[in-house]
């Protein structure tokens, strides 16, 4: 039987995805990395990304979730935003990313919530906020990606 996640006493096992989100993601996917991670996608479009992503396997040697873990959650549902954004013609590439942590978190899984700022022609910015499973804020990252258009 498949997993059931569920987000908001929503069942999303199968992620909501836009037409542009589907179409990329069948194209490239969210990456190794976020497989390494344990990122789960639950909803893709270009205005907002929502994923989760466990806190076993990816803490620090304080046994807290690794900031940088907060980081890759972040910029990967940020540029995963951007990208939806700019397809098809362009590709969207990190120019800047920044995170504040609030609070730390030991057990459980993160809910990541990306939101965009900006959506523009040659910039998109969005702000993602992570929280734990009681929805108390840990983390705030900030990505801008340039939007460039495809080589050929």
């Amino acid at each position: 039987m498949a997993n059931l996640v569920f987000y908001n006493g929503v069942n999303m096992s199968e992620p909501k995805l836009s037409p542009a989100a589907e179409e990329l993601l069948k194209l490239r996917g969210l990456g190794p990395l976020a497989d390494k991670m344990g990122i789960e996608l639950l909803e893709l479009s270009a205005e907002r990304a929502v994923a989760t992503m466990p806190v076993l396997g990816n803490t620090q040697p304080l046994g807290v979730l690794h900031g940088g873990a907060h980081v890759v959650l972040g910029e990967s549902l940020g540029s995963f935003a951007a990208n939806v954004w700019a397809h098809p013609n362009k590709v969207a590439v990190g120019i800047e990313v920044n995170a504040s942590h609030s609070r730390p978190v030991t057990e459980g899984v993160v809910t990541a919530v990306c939101t965009a700022v900006n959506l523009g022609k040659t910039l998109a910015t969005h702000e993602i906020v992570v929280s734990d499973d009681q929805g108390r804020r840990l983390s705030t990252v900030r990505i801008t990606n340039f939007l460039k258009e495809k080589a050929d």
